[in-house]
């Protein structure tokens, strides 16, 4: 897998928002994809340097359309910790 198809998206919330002044930064990545290829990626992608990196696999909600129930897909939660001075300048506005 390349660095953009580990990384689909940068989550975007309060939480996030938060850990963001811890230099910890979230992104929605690949299901295959381990801590080693999350923090390559970044380094890649992003040109700065991850200290660490936590992956957890987020379940799929029970969802109800009228009689029919299902569930949402599930995902993939990375949280990457950046070494203090870097910055990804997608989250900062630039």
């Amino acid at each position: 897998m390349t660095a953009d198809q580990i990384i689909i998206e940068p989550l975007l919330s309060e939480k996030t928002t938060l850990l963001r002044e811890q230099n910890k930064y979230a992104f929605r990545v690949d299901l295959r994809a381990n801590k080693l290829q999350v923090t390559a990626a970044i380094r890649e992608l992003f040109g700065v340097t991850p200290v660490s990196c936590n992956v957890a696999n987020v379940k799929g909600k029970p969802k109800r359309v009228r009689a029919k129930k299902g569930y949402t897909s599930r995902w993939k939660k990375a949280v990457v910790t950046l070494s203090p001075g870097d910055k990804i300048a997608i989250f900062e506005g630039a």
